[in-house]
């Protein structure tokens, strides 16, 4: 199991790429909150206001999930995180096993 965290331009963006990867089944859930960035960019520092992704899924689901971000994300270069979940309680690992496409 693993936690994904993606930062979009905004909720439009959030949303569509959420729903992308549900409909997909690369996860099984998708939590969207509007975070403040602020970054170095192209040598200077910039600041945005974003929305955050955590996405729940497998980590074998990675590259086919950097994939359909690639092809839905504004940005020439986006975060994508994977972060790797050691305990869960009772039924989770069940859960997402039911509702992910797992080769």
């Amino acid at each position: 199991m693993t936690l994904l965290y993606l930062t979009c331009a905004n909720n439009k963006e959030a949303d569509k790429i959420a729903k992308a990867l549900l409909d997909k089944k690369f996860v099984v859930c998708a939590k969207k909150l509007p975070v403040s960035s602020s970054f170095f960019w192209k040598g200077t520092i910039d600041k945005a206001d974003e929305t955050l992704l955590i996405l729940e899924t497998e980590e074998e689901l990675f590259d086919e999930i950097e994939t359909e971000v690639r092809k839905l994300h504004s940005y020439e270069t986006f975060v994508l995180f994977s972060i790797p979940i050691n305990k869960a309680s009772k039924g989770v690992k069940e859960w997402m096993r039911e509702g992910l496409k797992l080769t």
